[in-house]
């Protein structure tokens, strides 16, 4: 009789183990670069774009309120790093970011990865990254390109640029062959910067490349993790990731 008189109790402990544990509620920082249609700065001050509406919206549902700031792409990544920031938003995976990041369980974006080249006739690439050894290239700051160009990168001739714009005034001054960049990023800046007759991309998609969230690997942080890991989930199984990337014009896997 005792034994039946503790199981309902036994029984609402296992269930409080199995469910997700409440991080306190608090004002989170999500920090990220300027990612076209990702992640935004309006001139009013507002902060737009696919990843900060499913920041905002998961934040809400896990009880927290969130603020945005946006640096450049290396000192966000930096900042997440050093536990200075809660969420970083839209980084691609990379070996070298799992000793520093932890990344949402689903991606909420998906780029190409594409070469630019000037509107000269003639140049062609086969997939071969050999053949680009005398090929001057510029890639940008901080970004993760992929395994197979990440691998070949010490043998080809990289510059470093800081934003997508740089990148593409480089290519078309004539200081590099190639701007290795995404085709979400990069074509409304071509548009802005009127280079449409200037530059075009090769036909060849070296990679594709999945966009999450990512948060700082110390303990502390697992939590938000899982709680944002379960809303995440529950957007895309309901459809409503689908749609806000058709709203966002974003591209989701």
């Amino acid at each position: 009789m005792k034994l039946a008189g503790r199981l309902p109790g036994l029984a609402l402990c296992l269930l409080a183990l199995a469910l997700p544990v409440q991080a306190p509620a608090r004002e989170l920082l999500a920090v990220g670069a300027q990612f076209e249609r990702v992640f935004d700065y309006q001139p009013s001050g507002e902060y737009v774009g696919l990843g900060a509406e499913l920041v905002r919206i998961m934040a809400a549902r896990t009880g927290n309120t969130v603020r945005f700031r946006m640096v450049p792409w290396a000192r966000a990544q930096a900042m997440l790093a050093q536990g200075q920031a809660d969420i970083l938003i839209g980084p691609y995976k990379s070996p070298e970011r799992f000793s520093s990041m932890a990344f949402s369980e689903k991606p909420f974006y998906q780029d190409q990865i594409v070469f630019y080249t000037r509107q000269d006739p003639g140049f062609s690439w086969d997939g071969d990254y050999a053949t680009l050894k005398n090929r001057r290239l510029v890639m940008l700051n901080g970004w993760s390109y992929g395994s197979d160009l990440e691998r070949a990168r010490p043998t080809l001739q990289v510059s470093v640029a800081n934003n997508v714009e740089n990148g593409l005034k480089m290519l078309v001054h004539n200081h590099v062959d190639l701007f290795v960049t995404n085709r979400r990023n990069t074509e409304p800046v071509v548009f802005r910067l009127s280079m449409e007759r200037q530059v075009r991309i090769l036909p060849r998609v070296p990679e594709t490349q999945n966009g999450y969230f990512a948060f700082p690997r110390a303990p502390e942080f697992d939590r938000l993790r899982l709680q944002f890991d379960q809303e995440l989930n529950t957007l895309v199984e309901s459809g409503e990731l689908k749609r806000l990337g058709r709203r966002f014009e974003v591209t989701v896997p």
